[in-house]
């Protein structure tokens, strides 16, 4: 591999998505306290009770998709290249009953980043895609960074092994991004998810009261863990609780697609970005341990 290989990034496609959203917001487009029930009527049981900031920052109750067997089980199999369709994922998250009242708890949920998609392109009318390279790669010069909807990965790219049990690693580097679409299909470079946050959080990206309200969290469960809308505000990167930051806390993203692991953070005045890209999914705890090092490394040295 080299350090300027393509990666699925998965859920680091999370804070691409919030900032179109508080784009949109800041344009008049839409409403933070809008509904799901308002942009997509009839998609959602009691849509009407779920807004879009819940959807932002994980407290919609909603079940997550990716939970249910039957998401997964033909990419398992090797039917790598099946397409789901959005709505379609939604269909297997409503099946299931929520997990709590909108807003009385938290619980990390693709499919709220599902809904976001489909509102972005009903609010934007434009596809995501289209307005994802409108609103931020091109702007930054993202020239390595695409939202994929085909199983290859253009230019050169990193093979993805998926680890299953004691069986021989499988190589899913062709696999069909639509199981995750809006909650975790963009493919990149560590340069130009470096660059992202740093403009991000410059306020390059959004107005300072925008910006200011991603930044708002509400508390994932473990100390020193929180959540904003689509920014992650931590002092272990999810890997291992025990093994903290030694000088607080970083801002981002991680990202767990089948084959590919991402860590994506910047320190809050984006002085620094650190930027780990695996190309396999399955991370031992020494190995956690050392990743938590590397941040130590590049966030505190």
């Amino acid at each position: 591999m080299r350090v300027s290989d393509r990666f699925r990034v998965g859920s680091v496609t999370k804070t691409f998505v919030s900032t179109v959203v508080l784009q949109l917001a800041g344009e008049g487009r839409l409403s933070l306290d809008d509904t799901v029930e308002r942009w997509l009527p009839g998609l959602v049981p009691d849509g009407q009770g779920i807004t879009i900031r819940q959807l932002l920052n994980h407290t919609s109750g909603l079940y997550d998709y990716t939970e249910d067997p039957s998401v997964l089980k033909p990419y398992l199999h090797g039917h790598l290249r099946v397409v789901r369709a959005p709505r379609t994922l939604v269909g297997r998250a409503i099946a299931h009953p929520p997990l709590f009242a909108p807003g009385a708890n938290w619980s990390y949920s693709n499919t709220g980043y599902i809904l976001l998609g489909l509102i972005v392109e009903s609010a934007g009318g434009d596809s995501l895609e289209a307005q994802l390279k409108q609103r931020i790669f091109t702007p930054l010069g993202l020239r390595h960074t695409t939202f994929d909807t085909s199983p290859r990965i253009g230019g050169r790219h990193a093979h993805g092994y998926l680890a299953l049990g004691k069986r021989p690693l499988r190589d899913v580097t062709v696999f069909s991004p639509s199981f995750a679409w809006a909650a975790g299909a963009i493919v990149s470079t560590a340069d130009d998810l470096a660059r992202f946050y740093r403009a991000l959080l410059q306020g390059r990206l959004l107005r300072p009261d925008l910006l200011e309200a991603m930044k708002t969290t509400v508390a994932m469960g473990p100390p020193g863990e929180s959540y904003g809308f689509g920014l992650w505000r931590t002092r272990s990167m999810g890997l291992s609780p025990t093994n903290k930051l030694a000088c607080g806390s970083v801002w981002g993203h991680n990202g767990d697609f089948p084959g590919y692991l991402s860590n994506a953070f910047s320190s809050e005045d984006a002085a620094r970005q650190m930027v780990v890209l695996i190309n396999t999914d399955s991370l031992r705890r020494p190995a956690q341990r050392a990743l938590v090092r590397v941040g130590d490394i590049a966030a505190c040295a």
